[in-house]
């Protein structure tokens, strides 16, 4: 793509375990006016948004189930953008976290300069959505979004919305209670989140080094004993997991095992990452996606449904905060009504009833 000039900056060869695949390759390091131009107008989106000036007209938006996939801006306006205009009255937008890097593409597409975003939309819930009755009362609706941007416009979104969280508030619970902590998930403790100007280079460069460090540890599972992975070498003492609502914000690695890896593990012990759809780095943070992200075999009970035996794709976004030597914070979402849907169970029937 000649409108975008990569640099490879960094190979990951000294970082890779034997069970690893090398294609998991460099991060890319895009012209830095090409990045700041696109994040200007990814910005300039989500502030005052405006799709016949800042969308492609052929653009694909992939959300959250019940929306999933949307071609052109048509069909973004009337299923996505009208829609959760008409249900959140007064629809603001807070940004927690916004950066921008390249990808290559190298897994299943996805190759150009990619925007992510993570925060809330906050508003009066006034009318349906995801085919939920309003309450008339106020709404945070955590999200999180990635925008790829080509030839000066956005081509492709991809946005998870917690639409669990949102069944919690509204009272009309589709999981049971989270076993980590259910609260309002706050951006990251050094309020830095937003960068809005260019970062050191080295800075980025470490960064990538510690995460993807950690993402090979977590390889060497021994299929019995979680300190095999060795995450206390990569996370802060007082490390934050903040995960989808279903499972909950955990603090330190032993929370960390205690409210996601372990039921996530005993569920799918199969599971296999890498497929990611964009992966970028800047500063102090590391974001990725992947639609999906994570394969498994659905084996082991997980938030209260029974094992299945059902082959499941995963849809998961993360944000990663590093600081000079180790992962602060990890800001997770994962489409579980969608994943819910392929072990037999339809949550959002659930809160319909």
């Amino acid at each position: 793509m000649a409108h975008i000039h990569l640099r490879r900056t960094l190979r990951y060869t000294t970082h890779y375990s034997s069970t690893m695949q090398k294609t998991d390759g460099p991060i890319l390091i895009p012209d830095e006016s090409i990045l700041h131009a696109s994040k200007e107008l990814v910005y300039a989106y989500l502030t005052a948004p405006n799709l016949e000036a800042h969308v492609a007209h052929d653009a694909v938006w992939h959300v959250s189930h019940p929306v999933n996939q949307l071609q052109g801006r048509e069909s973004i306006a009337t299923q996505w953008v009208t829609p959760l205009n008409k249900a959140l009255r007064g629809l603001g937008r807070r940004i927690d976290i916004f950066m921008g890097g390249a990808f290559d593409g190298r897994f299943c597409g996805g190759e150009g300069i990619w925007v992510a975003v993570h925060g809330y939309y906050v508003g009066e819930f006034v009318a349906p959505l995801f085919g939920l009755e309003p309450t008339s009362q106020t709404l945070y609706l955590r999200y999180g979004e990635f925008y790829r941007v080509v030839g000066g416009q956005i081509a492709e979104a991809r946005i998870l919305i917690d639409v669990v969280d949102l069944c919690r508030q509204i009272k009309r619970p589709i999981l049971p209670p989270s076993s980590g902590l259910e609260l309002w998930v706050p951006g990251p403790a050094d309020h830095g989140g937003c960068l809005l100007s260019p970062q050191p280079l080295a800075r980025t460069l470490s960064s990538v080094t510690r995460v993807q460090a950690m993402i090979a540890a977590l390889m060497r599972f021994d299929g019995v004993n979680l300190d095999t992975m060795g995450m206390h070498e990569h996370w802060s003492p007082t490390m934050m997991w903040y995960g989808p609502c279903g499972i909950g914000t955990a603090r330190t690695v032993a929370g960390f095992q205690t409210h996601h890896q372990r039921p996530f593990l005993h569920a799918f012990p199969d599971r296999k990452g890498g497929s990611h759809r964009a992966r970028i780095a800047e500063g102090h943070y590391l974001a990725s996606t992947g639609w999906p992200s994570v394969t498994a075999t659905h084996s082991g009970e997980y938030l209260g449904v029974s094992a299945t035996n059902a082959p499941i794709g995963m849809r998961v976004m993360d944000w990663w905060r590093v600081s000079e030597h180790t992962i602060e914070e990890n800001w997770v979402l994962i489409d579980l009504p969608h994943l819910m849907l392929q072990m037999g169970v339809d949550l959002l029937s659930r809160a319909r009833r």
